[in-house]
């Protein structure tokens, strides 16, 4: 098939609101080494990309937000032996999301399930790329352990809970309300409680039975810091997910010190193509069997691609549960 020379897609003109997302004729992008580019059927729109949005473009330059999509392999940059042309396939790409076409590397996309829409494909890859990083690539979770996910109906939450708990791992989550409470306990949750609640670190430790949590995941950039390390095990870990807008973060160091708790946390657009894809091939042995059967995305809306900042204005909101998802229509 022959590329077409340009596309719709959605730019950041400038740093502001959800009114700053327009549509624009972009060109199509070409296969770089190592590359396939994808006909978008659908992209995910996640917290990063409201961030950008309200930043303005990044110091790559890249204006089009979105960091996952389902769609179709159109071509193939030399080195590429899979994907094939013709494959549908779902991928974490670095932006370019909220577009017609897409280039992403080869390793950093994985089969679409057959069961799944487009919609649905193109809501699992940040989250699962996300969740395995952060539990596995730089915390050691254990199946013996306990882990908490703060957010647990977040887009990348509700499916880090499902596959976690399809995995065997014994998952926590706090949430906003009790409607997300219970949210969160119907995708798995060993226990779900209200991240507001006073005495939020006595239910945790009641809910593990006095042991504690050894891999604490949290988005909301330490807002439960003194909570949260009243609930650790000795020896555990709380991976951040979120700057916090570059706020600083007060803890109590004698705690930290005398339960040895490591704090930590990354960004995944700025990890290597080589550590990403470490996690693509873990995530593809254990995790894209359940896709369709213990593993589903709840789709919480579905906008059309030219619908981005309307998309934009409901993730502010924050009372939606699961994934908020763009339409792609060619």
């Amino acid at each position: 098939m022959q590329l077409p020379a340009r596309q719709t897609a959605i730019i950041i003109e400038e740093a502001g609101g959800p009114e700053v997302l327009k549509p624009a004729d972009m060109a199509v992008p070409m296969p770089a080494e190592g590359q396939v580019v994808i006909r978008v059927g659908a992209a995910g729109v996640n917290r990063h990309d409201v961030h950008q949005r309200a930043a303005g473009r990044h110091s790559d330059g890249l204006a089009i937000p979105g960091l996952e999509v389902c769609g179709t392999v159109v071509a193939l940059g030399e080195g590429v032996a899979r994907p094939a042309i013709g494959e549908r396939v779902m991928a974490l790409v670095q932006g370019g999301g909220y577009g017609q076409y897409v280039a992403a590397h080869s390793a950093l996309t994985l089969p679409a399930p057959e069961a799944f829409s487009d919609v649905e494909a193109a809501a699992i890859p940040e989250a699962l790329f996300t969740t395995w990083w952060n539990f596995f690539g730089l915390m050691t979770l254990e199946k013996d352990q306990f882990a908490l996910i703060h957010g647990g109906t977040s887009g990348v939450g509700h499916l880090a809970l499902q596959a976690m708990s399809a995995l065997g791992y014994k998952v926590i989550a706090t949430a906003g309300s009790e409607r997300k409470v219970e949210a969160a306990e119907g995708f798995g949750a060993l226990a779900a409680f209200s991240y507001s609640a006073d005495d939020l670190a006595e239910r945790v430790m009641t809910a593990t039975g006095g042991r504690g949590i050894s891999a604490l995941l949290d988005m909301s950039a330490g807002t439960h810091i003194e909570q949260d390390l009243e609930m650790m095990a000795p020896d555990g870990w709380i991976a951040h997910l979120s700057g916090g807008g570059g706020a600083g973060l007060q803890v109590p160091l004698r705690t930290i010190m005398t339960k040895r708790i490591k704090l930590t946390g990354s960004l995944l657009r700025p990890l290597s193509i080589e550590r990403k894809a470490i996690v693509a091939a873990g995530l593809t042995k254990d995790v894209l069997p359940l896709l369709g059967t213990r593993v589903r995305p709840a789709i919480a809306a579905v906008f059309d691609l030219g619908e981005a900042g309307e998309a934009h204005r409901m993730m502010e909101a924050g009372a939606h549960v699961g994934k908020i998802m763009l339409r792609v229509e060619q």
